[in-house]
């Protein structure tokens, strides 16, 4: 049963859209835009304007093999200037991918791998106060290798990734130390952690709506 708050309903997040009244876009980038968005918290109130990432969204996957162990992927991160232990992930960039299938195809293109469970594990906002991504972390298990021919051949900095299969146990004390920082691996690690001390029950199946997703919530239901 869902935990309750002090109003009866059950404890979560709810959509709670405000009036706009003008939106631009002073900068169209690559991949994502900063929007400027001017808005009425509350009708009759002073506008309030704010800038932040316009952003696809992305998904990622934490890999839990039969062996109590995950599978992390080392990459650099430019802006941070860090080599980061993280979980395969990418940008929901492809116009009306499934979530799933984005999933499946990370998860081949960056570690060379399928699986035969899939479960939502978690769902997050990376920065909430500044963009709008949602991220959907999904726990993947029963991996099996692609074969070699059938391999992505990866690009940029994807081509200096590696990738350790770690025990759960001991990634999740990376975390707790300090040296893992990757948002959807910390999130991932601790979440599947407290998942696998319930036996993974009441995980949400891979297909359950994505309601926190400004795209999906719209489609959802």
């Amino acid at each position: 049963m869902a935990p309750h708050g002090r109003h009866g309903a059950a404890l979560g997040d709810e959509p709670s859209p405000r009036r706009v009244l003008h939106s631009e876009t002073p900068y169209s980038g690559r991949i994502w835009d900063v929007v400027q968005d001017t808005f009425e918290l509350s009708a009759g109130t002073d506008p309030l304007v704010r800038d932040y990432i316009d952003h696809p969204g992305a998904v990622a996957v934490l890999v839990l093999d039969d062996q109590g162990r995950v599978l992390l992927v080392r990459q650099y991160r430019h802006p941070v200037g860090m080599q980061l232990w993280e979980i395969p992930a990418g940008l929901l960039d492809v116009r009306d991918e499934d979530p799933l299938d984005a999933a499946a195809r990370e998860l081949a293109e960056e570690a060379d791998l399928t699986a035969g469970r899939w479960d939502v594990l978690v769902e997050m906002f990376n920065s909430p106060g500044s963009s709008s991504e949602a991220l959907r972390i999904y726990l993947a298990r029963q991996p099996d290798a692609i074969p070699h021919h059938e391999r992505f051949e990866r690009t940029e900095e994807e081509a200096e990734m590696e990738t350790r299969w770690v025990p759960l146990d001991e990634a999740v004390h990376a975390v707790l130390e300090g040296r893992i920082h990757n948002p959807s691996a910390v999130a991932g690690l601790l979440t599947a952690a407290a998942a696998r001390a319930h036996g993974f029950t009441g995980l949400r199946p891979a297909d359950a709506p994505w309601t926190a997703h400004p795209h999906y919530r719209s489609t959802s239901g």
